[in-house]
């Protein structure tokens, strides 16, 4: 068992650190199974325990491996036509994201990402208290909120809510939300990954042996969350986990 977990003096971790690095895989899995708003207690997590830049080269292999599970199993209810308005959008605010953040002290990285973490929590409160307000959809609705999806989602895998609003305001069913965003995901992560590998250099082979030892946890996740998805009723785990992710952003701030 030690030496499974012995990877190199860059991911030296405690038995806490390993415990919390096996939740976080387990609930990314959860994530690409479609339970919503919880990507960002992932990416909290994995900021604590690792520097900030460093934690995104590690997940992004780990949401391929879900985006490909939830390609397979939810590709029927994929709707092309909003992937489409999206998509170019998030492509150039990737690379504005590769532009901008390859360079930035790892202070400034770290409190922009939990800068990022707050307005992404504060945004989901916010549309879960605004049920009733009608986003506009059109073009340049699109064109902001693929921008800031894709400049967030590079530097910190932090998209969601920006996605989510968007597929929200076509008022996609379930499945149908579930199903476009799987795709959208795992065309813009592979788009991110030889960014990560080749400019940012924060996918290595450390971090891809990293992967590897949490595969089962990420792959738990997914299983469990195909089946909670049918059942789970959201509306009470979600105000939870946007407060524990928002104590967590104070936490990458201050430790």
């Amino acid at each position: 068992m030690l030496s499974f977990l012995d990877l190199s003096p860059l991911f030296q971790l405690s038995g806490i650190e390993w415990l919390l690095t096996f939740l976080a895989a387990f609930i990314l899995g959860l994530s690409k199974s479609g339970i919503k708003g919880t990507a960002v207690v992932v990416i909290t997590i994995m900021a604590i325990i690792f520097s900030s830049k460093e934690s995104t080269g590690i997940i992004v292999p780990l949401l391929i491996i879900g985006d490909i599970f939830a390609v397979i199993y939810y590709h029927r209810h994929t709707q092309w036509k909003y992937l489409l308005k999206l998509l170019p959008w998030m492509v150039s605010g990737v690379l504005l994201g590769v532009w901008f953040g390859k360079d930035l002290p790892e202070t400034f990285f770290k409190n922009g990402m939990a800068f990022i973490i707050l307005l992404t929590v504060a945004m989901m409160f916010w549309w879960e208290r605004r049920k009733s307000v009608k986003i506009p959809d059109n073009r340049w609705f699109a064109g902001s909120m693929g921008l800031m999806a894709g400049f967030t989602t590079m530097v910190g895998n932090l998209a969601g809510a920006f996605t989510n609003i968007f597929f929200l305001a076509m008022r996609l069913p379930k499945n149908q939300f579930i199903g476009t965003a799987a795709w959208l995901y795992f065309i813009i992560n592979l788009f991110k990954l030889p960014f990560h590998i080749f400019v940012w250099e924060t996918v290595t082979a450390e971090s891809i042996a990293l992967n590897i030892r949490l595969l089962p946890s990420i792959l738990l996740g997914l299983l469990l969350g195909v089946k909670l998805v049918k059942i789970i009723k959201e509306n009470y785990y979600r105000q939870l986990i946007l407060i524990l992710t928002a104590i967590g952003a104070l936490v990458i701030i201050f430790r």
